[in-house]
């Protein structure tokens, strides 16, 4: 099992940046398949970005590609989400999740609030 805590969110302006981490606990974290996923107000939860276990693979969402970076530290148990080129419908709320390589089980955190103002 697997606790995920964000950090990063925050108010920012339409074209500016934010850097959102993921602290994960739990001595497996490197098995895990971690992303990003969001949820805007009236809409449901969607997927942003997922990095496999080693980094070395990453997808993304074609609204985020060019704009957006997922890596991962697996000696520091953390996720990071590089957000550049922000607009405002990238307003949502954050969500990091992590995938148990065998059960397949999903974890998630809380969530981090991202608001870009036009």
């Amino acid at each position: 099992q697997v606790q995920l805590v964000e950090s990063g969110g925050g108010l920012v302006q339409a074209g500016g940046s934010l850097r959102l981490s993921c602290a994960a606990s739990g001595r497996t974290f490197s098995s895990y398949r971690m992303g990003w996923f969001r949820q805007a107000p009236g809409k449901e939860r969607e997927f942003v970005a997922t990095i496999n276990w080693s980094g070395g693979r990453t997808d993304y969402a074609d609204s985020v590609k060019g704009r957006f970076t997922i890596s991962r530290d697996n000696v520091k148990n953390t996720v990071s989400l590089q957000m550049n080129s922000l607009k405002p419908e990238d307003t949502a709320v954050y969500y990091c999740a992590a995938r148990a390589p065998v059960t397949g089980n999903n974890y998630w955190g809380q969530g981090t609030q991202v608001t870009v103002s036009s």
